[in-house]
């Protein structure tokens, strides 16, 4: 078997994306207690202001900014206290030039007065008056309607991946539920003769299963939800009808060990063998992971991912995650810090390197250092804090240079 035409990550992703385009990923509404890391299948458009009145930031007194200008330690201006407002009553009290209102931290600002003196700055003579130490500008301290959140505002857009302070800004909205895309189902397919799981007994020849594991965390911090994962011999048949389980039960098929060129690689026949439009890259320019494939099976991605582990996930994390994020409009930030090389190395020409590195702080700064090894070496990823890319145009990287570094 040959490899198809090599294509370059960006014109990989691009394939599978334009194929998939139309691809259909139903949604749900559920409770806003059940949605961190969910994926956001809809625009959050306030139909409130928040906060819904004129609050105080501080506990302090209400007054007209003016009352207070010009006021000091040695010259205070002396105001009349007409009353103080409760947390979680409606104010009723009006202020006029000269008054003074009591109000606690979140309390309502009452009609006419425009700032709130810090409870600090003040001096209570009586029950009727006040001396204010220090002037106010109008505004300060007061937090005013819809200083938050406006009606009409989105304040969560579609595609947004839930965390706990969006699921506090639900909350201020009222939004008990909302809709979420449904979790991606995967299914993974460990493939080789000489695999084994973790609990088998190990016999010369032997490897222990590792990709499916690692695979099965990438997919869970990625949203997604595993239905199965299975090892399966080199033998055609015995794959294709795990594929059909596959294609039968998720949305997804994700194999491992069986990209590469060989006799025994059944991974790009099996693809073809089902309806769709078959095998759509096969290999890219990436160092490790050229051998990748990725195919239409009935309608559904299958990706084919190196055997090596360092490179089935770093496919994973360059290729696969961000194509998955593409088809789901999914708007996170990319986990990234910058560092600066400490260590001159070379890149291969014509590929995209990912590089796997080490972070350490010295002297108020973040460098990072390579970490080598060959891709069948998962102490590589599990010494590594995450890793830089160069680019296919540059010749590699240089001592005392910075750089974006990904993070594992």
């Amino acid at each position: 078997m040959k490899f198809f035409k090599v294509v370059s990550i960006e014109e990989g992703r691009e394939i599978v994306i334009k194929n998939f385009r139309d691809y259909k990923i139903d949604t749900e509404n559920i409770d806003i207690l059940n949605v961190l890391d969910r994926i956001l299948a809809e625009d959050i458009v306030s139909d409130i202001c928040v906060p819904e009145f004129d609050r105080s930031s501080v506990d302090g007194y209400a007054i007209k900014s003016r009352d207070s200008h010009g006021a000091s330690e040695t010259i205070p201006s002396m105001l009349n206290l007409i009353g103080e407002v409760k947390m979680g009553e409606d104010s009723k009290a009006e202020v006029n030039f000269g008054d003074a209102v009591y109000v606690p931290t979140g309390g309502m600002i009452p009609k006419g007065a425009d700032s709130v003196v810090m409870i600090e700055h003040v001096e209570r003579l009586d029950d009727s008056n006040i001396m204010v130490y220090k002037p106010v500008s109008s505004g300060e301290n007061v937090i005013f309607k819809g200083d938050d959140t406006k009606n009409g505002d989105v304040v969560l857009e579609k595609g947004k991946k839930l965390n706990p302070q969006d699921i506090g800004a639900l909350a201020s909205l009222g939004k008990s539920k909302v809709k979420v895309y449904n979790k991606l189902k995967f299914y993974i397919i460990s493939t080789g003769d000489e695999i084994v799981d973790i609990d088998e007994k190990i016999e010369k020849g032997k490897i222990r299963d590792i990709n499916s594991y690692a695979l099965y965390s990438l997919i869970k911090k990625i949203g997604g939800e595993v239905v199965e994962k299975k090892i399966v011999k080199d033998n055609f048949d015995m794959l294709k009808e795990e594929v059909q389980k596959g294609l039968d039960t998720s949305d997804i098929v994700i194999m491992s060990g069986g990209s590469s060129v060989g006799t025994r690689d059944f991974t790009h026949d099996v693809i073809n063998s089902f309806e769709g439009k078959g095998v759509l890259v096969h290999g890219i320019s990436i160092k490790p992971g050229k051998p990748t494939i990725v195919g239409d099976a009935n309608g559904k991605i299958i990706f084919g991912l190196p055997g090596h582990p360092v490179s089935s996930i770093v496919v994973f994390k360059a290729f696969v995650e961000p194509i998955i994020k593409k088809l789901m409009n999914i708007k996170d930030q990319v986990n990234k810090t910058r560092a600066i090389i400490d260590f001159n190395f070379r890149s291969s020409p014509g590929k995209t390197t990912y590089q796997m590195v080490s972070l350490e702080e010295r002297d108020g700064k973040l460098y990072a250092t390579p970490r080598f090894g060959k891709s069948g070496m998962i102490t590589l990823l599990s010494s590594s804090n995450g890793y830089i890319v160069i680019h296919s145009d540059e010749e590699g990287v240089y001592k005392g240079e910075e750089r974006e570094v990904y993070l594992l």
